[in-house]
């Protein structure tokens, strides 16, 4: 079974598996079952582009899951791999980026979420740095993505390089901040 960390862990594992049609967007059912001294998180619905019923089931783990939209604890997800939260992460920033440069300062806060989301995923690559290692071992990668991720550029997954994206993604939310208006 999938062990999750937190709901939003799972729902960006949803996320990343299209149905058999391709289609990855369907309507979310949740629900929740204890099975023995397990919490189990079921998922289900209709895939909105041919009707498959689509089932997920994730056991979640007995730690207090941060807050949104952080996706784990201290330890490295066991069903996102490196790969795959590196290209969520990218295209998550690089949307919102654009939106920032063409839109007026006054709207930027509508872009933090985005941001935070990036940022949240940028953290989860890192935890995947063994702590007496430089870079993500390639072992770490076990999605197709991922492997295929990191055979295209396997230099991109060192620590000096995924704290380089955590602190501009940081920069870019601080900067967002500072357009926010105070509050009466």
């Amino acid at each position: 079974m999938l062990i999750a960390r937190s709901s939003s862990e799972a729902h960006l594992y949803m996320d990343l598996h299209a149905c058999e049609c391709g289609s990855f967007d369907f309507d979310r059912q949740h629900r929740l079952e204890l099975r023995g001294d397990d919490l189990v998180a079921v998922y289900e619905g209709a895939c909105r582009q041919c009707g498959r019923t689509r089932h997920f089931e994730f056991r979640m783990t007995e730690e207090i899951p941060p807050p949104a939209p952080a996706f784990g604890g201290p330890e490295p997800s066991r069903i996102i791999d490196p790969g795959e939260y590196v290209a969520v992460a990218y295209r998550v920033s690089r949307a919102a980026s654009l939106e920032l440069l063409n839109r007026p300062e006054s709207e930027h806060h509508k872009y933090r979420a985005a941001m935070a989301y990036a940022l949240a995923a940028f953290e989860e690559v890192l935890k995947f740095v063994p702590p007496d290692q430089d870079a993500i071992p390639a072992d770490a990668f076990t999605s197709e993505a991922g492997r295929t991720r990191y055979r295209n550029g396997p230099g991109k997954f060192r620590r000096t390089l995924i704290e380089m994206d955590i602190d501009s993604t940081r920069q870019v939310l601080a900067d967002i901040d500072k357009t926010i208006p105070p509050r009466d």
